[in-house]
């Protein structure tokens, strides 16, 4: 495999708002990430390879309850303001929980972002710029 965790997170480092999220994403690909998949649970994050390969970076912050009811206006609305640099990722992490969001699956590819409820059912995918 062309990339490990430890060169994932020095890029994730450099992220400090939803505005920076772009540059990450293209960083990443460099790197050899077809796609990944993160939990807004624990913060658990699986990064891919095109030979469907992996690296996960384990639990990243105490365990968030993930709504049962799932609030896609309202996540909308979080969403948009994280994109902007509103709040930084914790803080999204929470939004998402709160709004049912459990993860999203971001395809490098495609160069999609697909946020998922409890039950791993799509719920928006949204094109990323880049």
């Amino acid at each position: 495999m062309k990339f490990t965790i430890e060169n994932i997170k020095a890029e994730h480092q450099k992220v400090k708002s939803g505005a920076d999220f772009p540059q990450y994403i293209q960083a990443i690909k460099a790197l050899g990430v077809s796609h990944y998949k993160a939990y807004v649970s624990d913060g658990n994050t699986e990064y891919f390879n095109t030979h469907n390969q992996s690296v996960q970076t384990g639990k990243k912050y105490e365990a968030l309850p993930i709504s049962d009811i799932l609030n896609l206006e309202n996540f909308k609305i979080r969403l948009k303001l994280h994109q902007q640099g509103g709040t930084d990722y914790i803080t999204f992490c929470k939004d998402c929980a709160e709004n049912g969001i459990n993860g999203w699956t971001m395809d490098l590819h495609a160069m999609t972002c697909t946020y998922f409820d409890q039950n791993e059912t799509d719920v928006l995918t949204e094109q990323v710029p880049g």
